[in-house]
């Protein structure tokens, strides 16, 4: 509320002051200024003065928290006319808030405190910033956060609907406008100044009664005479109703409206006409209308209230009648329900109380015996007596559905007899059965039963064959056991009841005659404690009758009371039997022991020794779940088994003589062997048993994660520890129902299911997929497993088919397909690789089918005649009708002669011809061999050299595989891989460890770092710091490179964020580009200039723009899941086959030359003479074992045996993981037992002027099939003075040549040269010495043509290499391969391209191919191709480097629009592929294709996927620690910087420019 009127009128337009916790914004006439310190307190510093100045500052009063009881004090506050910030020592009280929500607070004056009193979302996200500013009108509120503007409005009154909620909100700005029917401000509420018009308290909010609240719908006393002859006037007092002088309606609902009576604080109205008047016929006897005023001045209804429409004609009884809450009357004479008691024929029928209704009175268990005439007598009040022409009294029994009417006699009002009758009902298998009674008068007219009495019908011998169920009957049912007739009877119906009649009060109330006919169990352990239950006729009718007297095989049987069925059963506990005692039977007394009270059964009750022998499963998970089968002999005996653990129970499920099957529980003990102990009764049996308990297993993957709604498809799991579980299940819940389905374990790691199928309707299946609420797995009592949080398990629709035709016969000739036409053939799995195995029978036959996403193909078997087709995939089958395949039709005998003796002829005249021909070609095909003798020798050299080498690398390669198969691709982990794509060369980079400052500015430069942060993320600041530092001459092409990666790890965790900003900063480059006037080929082109030198030092150098390298990045973030399910593998293949075959032949371990080649740089072009040796190697970690096989070449160095022994014996084991072969000697074991350490330089080195050669086995004559070792280094007497004097310094010098240790930036480098050593200047060869090559390549033009013959080994090699690069090459551009779908982020970026060529109305193919080539083939694709050491954990060779270069330069090819022209001076690396390229270019073009006609990705599916992989990778860099090294190239151009935010419009809006300084203050050093 306002402080008063006056407040009001001088300030119009109160204001709220609006902010999140911790800051406060007030609304209210009198400004007064608040702070709010801390969350959920309010402090309240006192009034100014109505006109404060604006901008001054007035001395506050000190003042305390008065919901807290620390003190705290204001010490100057700033107030404007309209608003007051508070100001406390060291800091603001409208500080930033956390959260993106406003406060509404209402403040009436500092001793009524203040009311908070409405929360209002202001923006998206973010803080509220304290910069805020009323509209001119004083209407709204201008709020800000960082990256969005909101106006807010000072009230919302239009809200609240009702004058309650207006008033009862606490809005001081709200009141309540009445014939409007509307919140809304005062001044905003026509004629608001007039009396009652506007509310501005409860107290004055309109109310209304009206007078009667209800008729009855067949009212006809009229109060006066109308023209509607069942109408009625009602009366309304109103309370707080402005004048109506317009006049007012009465509206009753959508029922009637008609003009009201204003007489003064009177409304006048008339009810409905009976027309108009609801239909009230069912059981609820009233309905409710709301009766509302609706005023003539604004057509608004202001007040309402409710009115009761009520029907007394629809109770039938007399209760339910005078119980309605309305005026109801009960004619008991008419036995009719009514508003008019003056409509009952006599005044004493007339019933208003329940106590005057008639009605039958709590009667005890009324018992008839069946076939037993008897009368039933029944107690009530005010019973009418009938009058004339009236029935009289008649009793209703409805037994077993047939009606049984029954005169009654009324003796008075308060007593009525049903007559003389017997009753019976079908069945002895019901000894007492309830009734319904229903008392009714004059044919129909119930007597009320609030009682509900029944009568009981029981027969005395259903049920009651023996004695003792005789007598332990209802005593009220008076039955008794008769002897003579041997049965259960009423005693009158026992000829002679005086000797022959046992009733249970009599002087002879034992039964005779005790039998035992039944005893459980037969036997039992002899220490007892068995519950024996015995089972027989007259076995007493008290539990003392037989408590002292049961003996089992001559053993006391101690009775229990629990398990004492009078008569029928008795179930004692055994006592321990003595050595001696073996059987016997059971034997019992009933109250004593006399011949005819006693009973022996027929059964012999044994004592057994039980026992042990094994338990299977012996294991399994700790969980528990699993059913042990424990065996052994006897096992059966006994009533109670009790089976444990360790401590925990076994839950006993069923045994036999020779096992018990109980199900383990949970182990609280953890992974443990538990001893197992069996306990039957009082006897622990003795036996050595344990169980272990296991880990519980885990799903790490499940494929395919899809199936259709009918399930039953496969589905492969693999996880651990999965043949630990008996009865694997998958589940699947849907529509609140549970669908399960079987799983089959293959071994511990993996096993196939069915896929559960979901419980629809056929009838009303969905075209759309469908999400189980719950995917998981019952895996015994494996909880954790019940859900998989991790699973998008999809089904897809049903496949649908079309019958043939309306006939169901499709006639078809021989040989012809059956075509069967349906849809949702193949589910639309993402990526489109989905497949569901389909079987087509014709007949009994089944046919091989081929599937499309309409139609199955079914080629049809060899059969003819009718025969139903039945189609059947996972759970379904389905018929589309009957095929009729007619039998060719049969030739004449004519026809077929004339054939015969035709073809005959023809097959005459040919032979003729070959005849002739042959003679003729024969003189012609002796010259032609001469001249191919001649070639063939010439091609034989080329493809058996070729033909061997596929032949040998193909097994090597499938051994490879095979090994790869159990081992896996060395794949890098994810921060790995790209740390060496985004920061190449740098192994340890700061981005990967926490931020390091000292002690004493950690806390500002953290706080800094946190608002760098905010500016990073902001995305006109991004831009501007991008491209600001892009225009500085000093910023360099790797400066580039760096702050793309940095930005990209910080925004890892916001990739949408940074895609945005991506695609912003590739649009600014393509508009750049064409402003330039370049051609539009040349986008993105900067990384295809220098590719080769580019990629062999990370691929980063060459890159001309931060948006480049980012988008390089962004591909390499959003592509890993790609290369390791798919891509991966073909390349890894690749780099394999590569360097296999490069180590079957020589390569000289200097120069890095090679026998085989694909790169004409690294051919060896000398004659090399080599021996292929196979050496047996001693495993290093396991000397026991087998000795290794490796095969080396006998002109191999003794680092190059090492390597190969390494890759031998650590073939699957990652390069990082394996020693190196320079922390290794090669020991030779002689057969002699010496033992000799080989290495590449010794004493006995030979040198030849001035040429030092490293040793090779053929230097040391190591023969085939020696055995050598890897020992640590070590020094021996035989290289003593090789390691101690001369070449320890070219040694190691030799060693940083051959062996690459260094990070991938240092790879351009790692080609060996040949450098003399400095003190000896002696210089190093092993195979060739490059000086001699240098000779022949300037040399004459014949030794060059010698040397240029060895060129056909790159054919070779290309040969045996194709199909891994074929593979590879297929792999990248198919859309689907491999079973992986085509990445989101191509079809994604790729989109964007071509929206960007529309936009600049670029419609050359050329050009669209060439930007997508740019963008990811020849930006990704070709880093990964040149540096597989990227994604791998591998060691690459300079030979596998300058292969891979080839390989590399083939694919950019293949992703060119321009023609090659090739002669015989191209270079051959480019004639090498020249004829493989034309198809490699119609794979891309046909990629770019398919990818193009792909449905376009949605920017929300895009952001969710986005969305999810930054949280995957979440947490792999340390954002501090890359903000800080952003920020370093804030503090370089910090003025640049800070002068393009300046300049920028909205940079300016934002403060930007402010913020970037705070941040630079607190982050310098001097701060």
């Amino acid at each position: 509320m306002f402080a008063g009127a006056a407040s009001r009128d001088r300030h119009p337009a109160p204001h709220s002051l609006l902010g999140g916790f911790g800051q406060r914004l007030w609304r209210h006439g009198r400004p007064v200024c608040m702070a709010l310190e801390d969350p959920g307190t309010l402090q309240v510093a006192g009034e100014f003065p109505t006109h404060c100045p604006g901008g001054g500052r007035a001395q506050a009063s000190a003042w305390k928290d008065f919901q807290s009881s620390h003190q705290q004090e204001l010490v100057a506050a700033v107030c404007g006319q309209q608003k007051c910030v508070v100001r406390t020592p060291g800091r603001h009280s409208c500080s930033l808030s956390p959260f993106a929500l406003a406060l509404q607070i209402r403040v009436d004056g500092p001793t009524n405190g203040a009311l908070e009193y409405e929360i209002v979302q202001v923006v998206d996200t973010g803080p509220i910033l304290r910069d805020m500013v009323f509209s001119v009108d004083h209407e709204h509120l201008y709020i800000m956060s960082e990256k969005q503007l909101a106006r807010v409005p000072v009230e919302s009154c239009g809200q609240y609907k009702t004058c309650s909620t207006c008033l009862g909100s606490g809005d001081p700005h709200c009141g309540w406008c009445v014939l409007h029917n509307t919140c809304t401000r005062k001044e905003q509420c026509e004629r608001s100044s007039e009396p009652r018009r506007f509310a501005s308290e409860m107290k004055q909010c309109v109310r209304l009664t009206v007078h009667p609240n209800n008729i009855s719908v067949s009212h006809s006393a009229l109060s006066f005479a109308l023209s509607c002859p069942l109408c009625l006037q009602l009366v309304l007092e109103t309370y707080n109703v402005p004048e109506l002088s317009a006049g007012v309606n009465c509206t009753f609902e959508d029922l009637s409206e008609m003009d009201g009576l204003v007489v003064g604080n009177q409304i006048q109205c008339i009810s409905p006409a009976a027309k108009e008047v609801p239909q009230i016929i069912m059981e609820n006897d009233h309905h409710i209308v709301q009766l509302q005023l609706k005023s003539k001045e604004t057509g608004m209804t202001f007040a309402s209230t409710s009115f009761v429409f009520y029907n007394c004609s629809v109770h039938n009884s007399c209760l339910s009648c005078v119980e309605s809450p309305y005026r109801c009357h009960w004619c008991k004479y008419r036995h009719v329900c009514t508003h008019d008691p003056r409509s009952c024929s006599f005044q004493e029928g007339r019933v208003k109380l329940p106590e005057d209704c008639p009605q039958l009175l709590q009667a005890d268990k009324i018992l008839v015996p069946v076939e037993v005439i008897k009368p039933i007598t029944l107690k009530a009040k005010n019973l009418p007596q009938p009058q004339s022409g009236q029935r009289g009294y008649e009793c209703i029994l409805n037994i077993q559905g047939n009606e049984q009417r029954v005169p009654a006699l009324r003796f008075n009002s308060s007593s009525v007899q049903c007559q003389n009758t017997s009753y019976s009902y079908e069945g002895m298998e019901i000894n007492s059965l309830p009734v319904e009674l229903t008392v009714v008068w004059n044919g129909n007219f119930n007597i009320d039963n609030p009682a509900q009495n029944k009568v009981h019908l029981y027969k005395c011998g259903a049920m009651r064959d023996s004695c003792g169920l005789c007598l332990k009957a209802d005593p009220d049912f008076e039955c008794g056991w008769c002897e003579g007739q041997n049965q259960c009877t009423l005693k009158h119906h026992c000829p002679i009841p005086e000797n022959q009649w046992l009733e249970l009060s009599g002087t002879k109330g034992k039964c005779t005659n005790p039998r035992i006919t039944d005893i459980i169990p037969v036997t039992g352990p002899r220490e007892g404690g068995t519950k024996v239950t015995i089972r027989g006729e007259n076995l007493g009718l008290e539990f003392r009758d037989i408590a002292s007297h049961v003996k089992v095989a001559g053993v006391e049987c101690k009775p229990l009371v629990e398990g004492y069925i009078p008569a029928e059963q008795i179930v004692c506990e055994m006592g321990e039997a003595k050595p001696s005692q073996h059987a016997g039977f059971v034997e019992i007394c009933v109250a004593e022991c006399k011949p005819e009270f006693m009973a022996r059964s027929s059964q012999l009750y044994y004592f057994m020794t039980l026992t042990l022998s094994d338990l299977k499963p012996k294991r399994g998970p700790v969980s528990g779940g699993t059913q042990v089968t424990i065996t052994g002999t006897n096992l059966n005996a006994g009533s109670n088994v009790v089976v444990t653990f360790g401590r925990q129970p076994c839950l006993f499920y069923r045994r036999s003589t020779k096992y018990i099957v109980c199900n383990t529980t949970a182990s609280d003990d953890g992974f443990d062997k538990v001893k197992v102990s069996v306990r039957v009764d009082k006897a622990k049996i003795h036996q050595e048993l344990q169980f272990e308990y296991i880990e519980d297993p885990t799903i790490l993957r499940i494929e395919p994660e899809w199936s259709i709604i009918s399930g039953n498809t496969p589905i492969a799991v693999w996880g651990t520890h999965l043949d630990l579980i008996q009865n694997p299940q998958i589940r699947a819940k849907h529509g609140g129902k549970e669908h399960v389905n079987i799983c089959e374990v293959q071994n511990a790691t993996e096993m196939t299911c069915q896929a559960p199928a979901l419980a629809m309707d056929p009838n009303h299946q969905s075209e759309l997929t469908e999400r189980p609420e719950e995917f998981g797995f019952i895996l015994d009592n494996v909880q954790s497993l019940l859900m998989l949080n991790k699973t998008n398990f999809t089904y897809y629709p049903n496949p649908v088919f079309e019958a043939f035709n309306p006939s169901g016969i499709l006639e078809l000739k021989p040989g012809t397909p059956i075509i069967l036409k349906g849809k949702n053939l193949i589910p639309p799995v993402t990526g489109g690789n989905a497949k569901l195995n389909y079987t087509v029978l014709i007949g009994e036959k089944p046919c091989v089918v081929t599937v499309s996403d309409v139609q199955l193909l079914c080629e049809s078997p060899n059969l003819i005649g009718r025969h139903k087709v039945m189609a059947r995939v996972g759970g379904l089958e389905f018929s589309p009708g009957m095929v009729y395949i007619s039998p060719d039709s049969l030739l004449s005998l004519p026809a077929i002669v004339s054939i015969t003796v035709a073809g005959g002829l023809l097959i005459i005249f040919i032979v003729a011809v070959l005849i002739a021909y042959k003679r003729k070609s024969r003189e012609s095909d002796l010259t032609l061999k001469r001249l191919q003798m001649q070639m063939d020798n010439l091609e034989s050299r080329v493809a058996l050299e070729c033909k061997e080498a596929f032949a040998e690398l193909q097994t090597d390669i499938h051994e490879l595989t095979s090994d790869l198969d159990g081992a896996g691709i060395p794949f890098l982990d994810y921060r790995t891989y790209t740390m060496r794509v985004l920061f190449p060369g740098i192994e340890d980079h700061p981005v990967l460890r926490d931020l390091e400052v000292p002690g004493y500015r950690q806390e500002r430069v953290e706080k800094g770092l946190k608002l760098f942060a905010q500016l990073i993320n902001n995305k006109v600041f991004l831009l501007s710091f991008i491209r600001t530092l892009e225009s500085q001459r000093s910023f360099s092409m790797r400066d580039r490179g760096n702050v793309a990666s940095l930005i990209m790890t910080v925004l890892q965790s916001k990739l949408e964020y940074a895609t945005d900003v991506l695609k912003q900063l590739l649009a600014d480059l393509i508009d750049k580009n064409l402003e330039s006037k370049n051609h539009p080929k040349l986008l993105l082109r900067s990384v295809t200039n220098h590719l080769l030198f580019s990629f062999s030092s990370g691929g980063d150098c060459r890159t001309e723009s931060v948006a480049e390298k980012m988008l390089t990045n962004w591909f390499t973030f959003l592509l890993y899941k790609f290369l390791k399910e798919c891509a991966g593998e073909p390349l890894f293949s690749l780099f394999c086959a590569i360097k296999q075959q490069m180590e079957k032949g020589p390569i000289d371990s200097i120069t890095g030359e090679a026998r085989y080649s694909l790169s004409e740089d690294k051919l060896i072009r000398q004659q090399i003479d080599y021996k292929t040796l196979v050496l047996s190697c001693v495993n290093p970690d396991n000397v026991n074992s087998p000795e290794i096989p490796v095969k080396i070449l006998n002109c191999d160095t003794i680092t190059q045996v090492k390597e190969k022994i390494l890759d031998a014996i650590f073939k699957n084991v990652p390069c990082s993981h394996r020693p190196k072969a320079a922390d290794m000697d090669l020991e030779w074991r002689q057969t002699s037992g010496a033992r000799m350490i080989l290495q590449d330089e010794d004493i006995t080195t030979k040198i030849e002027n001035d040429w030092k050669r490293l040793n090779t086995l053929a230097h040391y004559q190591v023969p085939d099939g020696s055995v050598v070792a890897l020992v640590s280094k070590q020094v021996t007497a035989y290289n003593a003075v090789n390691n101690s004097t001369v070449s320890r310094t070219s040694a190691s010098k030799y060693e940083n040549m051959i062996r690459y240790t260094g990070s991938p930036d240092s790879l351009r480098s790692r080609t060996p040269m040949i450098t003399p050593d400095l003190e000896s200047g002696v210089k190093m060869w092993h195979l060739v010495k490059n000086h001699e090559h240098g000779d022949q390549k300037e040399g004459d033009r014949g030794s060059k043509m010698v040397s240029e013959i060895y060129l056909t080994r790159l054919l070779a090699t290309k040969g045996t290499l194709q199909k891994f690069v074929d593979d590879l090459f297929e792999t990248i551009f198919s859309t689907a391969h491999r079973g992986s779908a085509l990445p989101l982020a191509i079809k994604y970026m790729f989109d964007f391209l071509d929206e960007q060529a529309d936009k600049h109305n670029i419609h050359d193919p050329h050009v669209r191919h060439t930007w997508k080539s740019n963008c990811l083939p020849l930006r990704f694709w070709v880093n990964m191709i040149k540096n597989p050491q990227f994604v791998f954990d591998i060691h690459k060779n300079s030979i596998t480097d300058a292969c891979l270069s080839v390989v590399a330069q083939t694919f950019m090819d293949s992703c060119s629009t321009s023609e090659h022209r090739l002669g015989k001076d191209s270079p051959s690396n480019k004639l090498l592929y020249a004829k493989d390229i034309p198809s490699y270019k119609n794979w891309v073009e046909r990629y770019y294709s398919d990818i193009g006609k792909m449905p376009a990705i949605s920017d929300q599916d895009m952001n969710a996927y986005l969305a999810e992989q930054s949280r995957m990778h979440m947490n792999e860099f340390n954002t501090m620690s890359a903000l800080s090294e952003i920020y370093s190239y804030v503090g370089k151009y910090s003025e640049e910087i800070l002068g393009a935010l300046d300049q920028d419009d909205q940079a300016g809006k934002q403060k930007l420019a402010y913020k970037l300084e705070q941040v630079i203050t607190l982050m310098s050093i001097d701060s």
